[in-house]
């Protein structure tokens, strides 16, 4: 992986000295510059900033995940934990979460609920603690999927974190972080276009826009193959225990296609395409200034168990 290389240590000493600026209302997950301060009743988060790059963490663990694919709640916990400490620069999770959301402010969790590869609730849960360790009532917390455009927390939500696993997606290459927002239109059909080319754009609908406070990507038992509608990754699954975190979807999830696309190469010893090319992440980065998508604009902090990191 091209770009700056963070380790904790050297993150915590650039954080220390870092501008703070409130995370409320930027549609540029990567400008260094202070964004307006949020309205009253909207939160009280602030966001460090230290690089005009995207700043992705990736965390693994080599006990998150044991036999039969069981996920470990607790070592799940503690990536997440050490993942956005680092991001956020604290030694404290729950300064950390401060950070993102405040008792003012009502949350919406945008999960997955794919039933061969959701989301899961080792992780859903270690997110509603943290939310609620950092002053959030557990009724202004709301989970879902499917259904948030219903949703009466997500219609007033002043912040979204957005969590799912990485996916195979046939259609549109890889699904993530990005495409985890479809469930925001009401006729997501009128998004597939090109292979989803302009799935970005969803992010600048009023549901979503400047609300984006976290993003998640579990890569805990990612697919390398398959992806079609009906399940057929889950022979793929290998398990990877990781999570890849970031305030940038574009830049996860463009770390985590570099993941599985070097998963790929080591499975079948050749550079297989996908049989879309994901390119709408390109478009998302270049044409809608959502994130970043190349290499050499994510600084990428890798935290954790090293064997077949393949990044």
């Amino acid at each position: 992986m091209a770009g700056i290389k963070w380790t904790r240590r050297d993150f915590l000493k650039a954080a220390a000295v870092a501008p703070v600026a409130s995370a409320v209302g930027c549609s540029c997950l990567t400008c260094p510059k202070a964004v307006p301060a949020p309205p009253p009743g909207a939160g009280t988060a602030r966001i460090t900033q230290v690089s005009r790059n995207s700043r992705v963490v990736l965390v693994r663990d080599a006990a998150a995940v044991g036999e039969g694919r069981k996920i470990d709640a607790m070592i799940v916990r503690k990536m997440l934990d050490e993942a956005v400490n680092t991001l956020f620069g604290e030694n404290d999770p729950v300064a950390a979460w401060k950070q993102i959301v405040g008792p003012d402010d009502i949350v919406g969790v945008k999960t997955s609920e794919w039933p061969s590869l959701p989301t899961g609730p080792e992780l859903e849960g270690a997110i509603r603690e943290r939310l609620i360790d950092a002053g959030v009532p557990a009724g202004k917390i709301s989970i879902a999927d499917r259904g948030v455009l219903g949703d009466p927390v997500f219609q007033a939500a002043t912040v979204l974190i957005n969590v799912r696993p990485a996916r195979i997606d046939d259609r549109a290459g890889i699904g993530g972080c990005l495409e985890n927002y479809i469930a925001f239109v009401p006729d997501p059909a009128a998004w597939s276009a090109d292979a989803w080319a302009g799935l970005a754009g969803i992010w600048s609908l009023p549901e979503v826009k400047g609300r984006t406070r976290l993003n998640i990507l579990s890569m805990l038992t990612p697919p390398y193959d398959g992806g079609g509608p009906d399940g057929s990754s889950e022979p793929s699954l290998w398990p990877y225990k990781g999570l890849i975190i970031s305030r940038d979807p574009v830049a996860a999830d463009a770390i985590g296609l570099s993941i599985i696309q070097a998963k790929r190469r080591e499975v079948f010893g050749e550079d297989r395409p996908l049989k879309a090319s994901a390119h709408y992440l390109e478009l998302a980065d270049t044409k809608h200034g959502l994130g970043k998508s190349k290499p050499e604009d994510i600084d990428l902090i890798r935290l954790g168990w090293t064997e077949g990191i393949l990044i």
